[in-house]
């Protein structure tokens, strides 16, 4: 397991350390909907790295939410799926987008009165 989760007795601490990265949380988000290839990820997600997205995908399979296979095709096919222990965090991401969905205008409102203010 990639992760240092024998420093903490705190569960959200233990949660956060697997799942705090901007990219994983979008990583999952993805996957939450079924098998998907490297490059459905990266189109998907937008803005990442190839690097970055091959690094965070790594570390998510090191800490078990993500299994690769990668199958003998020229060119070679990898795709990604979330694991069991993946899939468990779907009341989390379910719980973000739910409260992005509440939140998100009255956020997007008071960055733009906090940008006409600075002008």
């Amino acid at each position: 397991m990639a992760t240092k989760l024998s420093r903490t007795a705190c569960p959200i601490e233990a949660t956060l350390s697997l799942i705090s990265d901007k990219w994983k949380i979008l990583i999952l988000r993805d996957l939450l909907t079924g098998t998907k290839r490297f490059g459905e990820l990266k189109k998907s997600i937008g803005s990442i790295s190839q690097k970055v997205l091959t690094s965070n995908l790594r570390a998510m399979e090191d800490d078990g939410l993500v299994v690769r296979q990668v199958y003998a095709e020229v060119p070679p096919r990898v795709e990604y799926t979330l694991t069991e222990r993946g899939g468990s965090l779907r009341p989390v991401i379910d719980a973000m987008r739910i409260w992005g969905e509440e939140h998100q205008a009255e956020l997007v409102a008071e960055e733009e009165a906090a940008k006409s203010q600075d002008s």
